[in-house]
């Protein structure tokens, strides 16, 4: 399977952590995932974390190539409980000590009333390995998040836990990955 990543494009509510809100893409965010499609594909299959960042995107991206959308629960992003909504330099203010722990280590750190991120990377993992199996042999777009992506790609290029969120991942960026027969994940230029 080769799987596309796509992250959502800027959204209303601005930067921050985004997590489970639930906001709409601004025109400039709706333009950045158009262009980032525009030369890429085709795709066998799409698939959408179901928050409209990335799910009104998707149908309108299947509809004009005429692919259903499938929204995958398991690939949205991390929960981040009391921090939802907020920018770092918000946290800084309030929590320094709480967000270096985090940046320093986000698996061995929890934002208050967050989802930690190990159970976040057992649930994407399942999922995309689900995908893999359910799509062998085809081409795969998944429209998702920022956080989502790092972990893949991070995995992919075999980095350590404490290196995660130094993963860039800019808003409309795509990028690829091939599962070979082994299952491993490896990112493709």
């Amino acid at each position: 399977m080769i799987l596309d990543l796509l992250r959502h494009g800027e959204t209303e509510m601005g930067g921050g952590l985004r997590g489970s809100l639930d906001d709409a893409l601004t025109a400039n965010g709706w333009a950045q995932m158009r262009q980032a499609v525009a030369a890429a594909g085709p795709w066998d299959v799409l698939v959408s974390s179901p928050l409209q960042r990335c799910a009104a995107f998707a149908d309108e991206l299947g509809a004009r190539l005429g692919l259903p959308v499938q929204h995958e629960a398991d690939v949205r992003e991390l929960h981040f409980g009391a921090w939802e909504g907020r920018s770092a330099a918000q946290i800084m203010q309030t929590e320094a000590d709480a967000l270096g722990l985090f940046w320093n280590d986000p698996y061995a750190f929890t934002p208050p009333a967050g989802e930690p991120v190990l159970a976040f990377a057992e649930r994407v993992i399942a999922a995309v390995d689900g995908l893999a199996q359910r799509h062998a042999g085809k081409r795969v777009l998944l429209v998702t998040h920022g956080g989502v992506m790092r972990l893949l790609l991070a995995r992919a290029r075999g980095l350590p836990r404490e290196r995660l969120l130094q993963v860039e991942v800019g808003h409309g960026a795509l990028a690829r990955l091939a599962f070979d027969d082994n299952g491993q994940w490896l990112e493709v230029a």
